[in-house]
């Protein structure tokens, strides 16, 4: 049953002439490919994959794209559509819930602090791809230790030749934990800056800046050749990589099913975290792209291609790392399952020792970087553009007309404070961040009150009216059950478990955060949490009338300005009479 109380007249759909719009009808799906398809695809779902049933797992996932993450999808691009406002300004159809829109605007100011970092660090590894011998070779450098041990491979016999005599480390292990990282031994001891990660953070930032200065929908072609790039050389590293001896032996690993898998929770999790955090539900930013199409723009035809798109170029990622991981399983006579490894691990660690093992090694290295500094760029500036958007749509009088001063201030404060991550201790502070801001449970509380605010307050008549007026139909019956019941359930249920059999922070499976560190890692995922429950208060409190007077304007859409400029004037907004539950 939805709680459906609006007002009782209805408004004309009326313009913000300076917002601006896509200048044609693919920039907005350019834009989601940007920024749907990221660094996720290439590292995170193929580990996934191998670890929760290999080919089985895909069940699971498709399962929960189309239940969960599509609904999730075209929710998002409806309502920023329809209103042309961004994450926080939508919230004007249930204003007392306003505080999600802050929660997501939170989210996604940790998630940009700590995810351009990762792109110093390929950015770093993409340009010692210029040398003539990857440093990561040998054991020569001045960051070795007297333990590193280096792999040579017999073009001859695929033998496997180690320097080791005792313990040791790898030379790609110490090329990333000394010379990259420079890692301390914990958070405590946070060391010296990595003047060279600073600066190719404060590199990205400018990029970032001078893609989004004038607004992402005047960023022209720009956008079309950063969705387009990493095809091309995900495309060429496939190519390279089907035809490497034992490619097939990783591909079979790779999709070969395990379907007893399937009946354990934590495999369905994990499928379900996946599709919200590579879709970027909760983040605000698909809102904010939405808001940049025409009135009448058919989002319904760009979002199934996009939950087509989007899994298929998973899969794509996962043959071309495991054929490159089966080539090297085979030089050095080990099983498929030793050489993988999740995350960062994959991209610095296990693929820049597998290029040691090919022809023109330094090609190889500089091709798979550059993917993922575009891939990192794009997913960035999606987020960054997001929040700039969100914060100037709520105060259009005073920085409506500084946009690009804006812009470049909320790059440099957050460049300033991603700056603690690229010290010695960086790491220690990346992987709170990574854990505790903007994935698992703060995302999964976001959305679930997103979704309980949209369906069952706002109520999915209301909205499924905004889509006939927009695209001519009524959202088919799949999209309303996953409004109403499947993406609130799952959401809510994944929450639990995941609160119920939370796991403190490990670090390379070794160093225990100690409890002020776990402290901090609580307060960062509250700071965005906590919005939603405050902003309720606040707006009862600062509303006059009795409770349930304040309750039913809180509950009650405010939609008399910001719609969209492009529509036709004699076309009202739907909306219901007041019902009671």
């Amino acid at each position: 049953m939805e709680l459906s109380i609006s007002s009782s007249s209805e408004s004309t759909v009326r313009g913000d002439s300076d917002r601006g719009q896509w200048s044609n009808k693919l920039d907005f799906l350019v834009s989601v490919i940007n920024y749907a398809v990221g660094l996720g695809n290439v590292w995170r779902f193929p580990y996934l994959c191998y670890e929760n049933g290999g080919g089985a797992f895909l069940f699971p996932y498709l399962i929960c794209l189309v239940l969960l993450a599509g609904p999730s999808f075209v929710m998002e691009v409806s309502i920023g559509q329809y209103l042309s406002l961004g994450g926080i300004g939508v919230w004007k159809l249930v204003p007392i819930f306003k505080g999600i829109g802050y929660a997501s605007m939170t989210i996604v100011t940790w998630y940009n602090t700590y995810f351009i970092v990762i792109v110093s660090w390929v950015l770093l590894y993409f340009f010692y791809s210029f040398a003539f011998s990857l440093p990561w070779q040998s054991c020569s450098e001045y960051w070795n230790t007297p333990s590193c041990r280096v792999i040579e491979t017999l073009a001859t016999n695929h033998s496997l030749v180690l320097n080791e005599t005792g313990p040791s480390t790898s030379s790609v292990v110490e090329f990333w934990e000394r010379r990259v990282l420079g890692i301390s031994d914990g958070i405590e001891t946070m060391g010296d800056m990595r003047w060279d990660l600073a600066a190719l953070l404060i590199l990205g930032w400018i990029v970032i800046y001078f893609i989004i200065w004038k607004g992402l929908h005047e960023s022209g072609k720009l956008i079309y050749v950063t969705a387009a790039f990493p095809y091309v050389i995900l495309t060429i590293l496939l190519i390279r990589g089907v035809t490497l001896e034992g490619a097939m032996d990783g591909i079979l690993f790779f999709i070969k099913p395990d379907w007893a898998k399937l009946g354990t929770p934590k495999v369905w999790i994990a499928a379900g975290t996946q599709v919200f955090f590579t879709f970027g539900i909760g983040f605000g930013s698909v809102i904010n792209l939405g808001s940049y199409n025409k009135f009448h723009h058919n989002f319904y035809r760009d979002s199934i291609f996009i939950c087509i798109l989007n899994p298929l170029t998973s899969i794509l990622a996962g043959v071309v790392i495991f054929s490159v991981l089966g080539y090297m399983a085979n030089v050095q006579g080990i099983d498929v399952g030793e050489v993988v490894k999740s995350g960062p691990g994959l991209a610095f660690l296990t693929y820049p020792e597998v290029v040691l093992h090919l022809p023109l090694s330094p090609l190889w290295s500089g091709l798979f970087f550059l993917m993922l500094f575009v891939l990192g760029i794009n997913s960035q500036f999606c987020t960054v553009e997001a929040l700039v958007s969100s914060l100037v749509d709520e105060w259009p009088h005073l920085l409506m007309n500084r946009r690009k001063l804006f812009s470049l201030f909320t790059c440099i404060v957050l460049c300033l404070l991603g700056l603690p991550m690229v010290t010695q201790g960086g790491m220690y502070i990346f992987q709170i961040m990574d854990f505790y801001s903007a994935s698992g449970i703060p995302l999964l509380f976001t959305v679930f009150f997103q979704t309980i605010a949209i369906a069952w307050i706002y109520g999915t008549s209301r909205l499924s009216k905004n889509i006939k007026t927009m695209l001519g139909f009524v959202p088919g019956w799949y999209l309303k059950i996953g409004w109403t019941v499947l993406v609130p359930l799952t959401t809510f249920g994944i929450f639990l478990f995941s609160v119920i059999h939370y796991q403190p922070l490990v670090y390379a499976k070794v160093y225990v955060y100690p409890w002020w560190g776990e402290m901090i890692g609580w307060m960062v995922a509250l700071s965005s949490m906590i919005w939603i429950p405050v902003y309720f208060l606040y707006f009862l409190y600062n509303t006059k009338g009795s409770f349930q007077e304040r309750l039913q304007i809180g509950l009650t859409p405010a939609l008399d300005d910001g719609i969209n400029k492009d529509v036709p004037k004699d076309i009202p907004l739907q909306f219901e009479g007041p019902t009671r539950v």
